[in-house]
């Protein structure tokens, strides 16, 4: 089993794309007009602007954070600044487990977690 596809609800899809567009350096691919792909690795991260009357309402601050692993942290931290982020971390930092990374919400408020590839924490004890 392996995931190959995660929705990112977002409430403008022009918005949407041109955000993840600049975060990730690539212009993805509109599959409908309310549905645009970016590949990330395996995994394909769509953004989905869903009808107003079925968008849910977002709590204040989502427990669902998309993990994205990065080869340059610094330079993400960057590009998702001038991508226009609703929010960001004012700094990358070294988590106790081991990985450097920054957290910012996308302009919908969706988290996301920029992790620096080499430092990625995929289980097992910490230190």
């Amino acid at each position: 089993m392996r995931l190959f596809r995660l929705i990112q609800p977002v409430d403008d899809i022009a918005v949407a794309v041109a955000f993840y567009a600049a975060v990730f350096g690539d212009p993805g691919e509109r599959i409908a007009t309310n549905r645009h792909y970016f590949t990330c690795g395996g995994v394909v991260l769509a953004c989905v602007e869903g009808p107003l009357e079925h968008r849910e309402p977002r709590p204040q601050r989502d427990p669902r954070i998309v993990y994205l692993a990065v080869e340059d942290v610094e330079e993400t931290f960057e590009r998702v600044r001038a991508a226009g982020p609703r929010w960001v971390d004012d700094a990358i930092e070294t988590q106790f487990w081991g990985e450097r990374s920054f957290y910012a919400d996308d302009p919908f408020g969706n988290p996301l977690c920029f992790v620096q590839e080499d430092t990625l924490y995929l289980g097992g004890p910490v230190g």
